[in-house]
């Protein structure tokens, strides 16, 4: 018997305006706020820097130490059932009706499906599971031996040149460069990663992203 040959490629995709249609972060937010979680001042914070980060001219580093920072001392239990429970409330109707045609089409071309994000492991779960993706590469937070947060998180962060870092350790991790591989996403955040992937597509691309889209001749997708 013959094997099977490896996949070809490795497709990454973005979630937030990529696969979904909203920003996780924002609602997110709110949702935090509904409940009691995170006080005004935060939430107008968070806001404030998402809004540039959509319009590209925001870096969030910061943001998502903050972020990490407040859940100190909470039970990681707790927040994985919250964000289940955020997931199928507010998120799991949002994909874009391109996304999953998308996916399917590098399923049916042998190509390995990763999530590529700067959101969170607990996010990231249910999304991997609704799309039956391999990996997530995303943000992931420290516990301590009682299954608490210290309120710090995994470097590096998968923002930026950090994505970058976790999108070629998956790569090499499976044998395949990053030439070999195709990028979907809408902020030009993610530039790093897209100038480093052989296919590099942006999806409702963000105005910057836009304006370079186009300059470079990449492919611009509306799903």
């Amino acid at each position: 018997m013959v094997s099977a040959s490896p996949p070809t490629g490795v497709a990454f995709f973005d979630l937030d305006k990529t696969l979904l249609s909203k920003n996780s972060g924002g609602l997110w937010v709110r949702s935090e706020l509904r409940q009691g979680y995170i006080t005004p001042t935060q939430a107008a914070r968070a806001g404030l820097w998402l809004l540039g980060y959509h319009l590209g001219y925001a870096r969030i580093e910061g943001v998502i130490r903050d972020a990490i920072g407040t859940l100190r001392d909470t039970p990681e239990e707790a927040i994985r059932s919250r964000t289940r429970a955020f997931y199928t409330r507010e998120v799991s109707a949002l994909y874009r009706p391109g996304a999953r045609p998308t996916v399917e089409r590098h399923r049916a071309l042998g190509h390995r499906l990763v999530l590529l994000t700067t959101s969170s492991n607990y996010l990231s779960e249910p999304v991997v599971d609704a799309l039956g993706l391999d990996a997530a590469l995303c943000n992931r937070f420290v516990v301590r031996a009682d299954g608490r947060f210290s309120g710090e998180p995994i470097e590096p962060l998968c923002f930026g040149e950090g994505k970058l870092a976790h999108a070629r350790a998956y790569a090499d991790s499976v044998g395949v460069p990053l030439s070999a591989c195709t990028f979907y996403t809408d902020s030009v955040a993610d530039l790093p990663v897209l100038e480093a992937v052989g296919v590099p597509v942006a999806v409702h691309p963000d105005p910057r992203l836009a304006r370079i889209a186009a300059a470079r001749r990449w492919a611009v997708e509306r799903w």
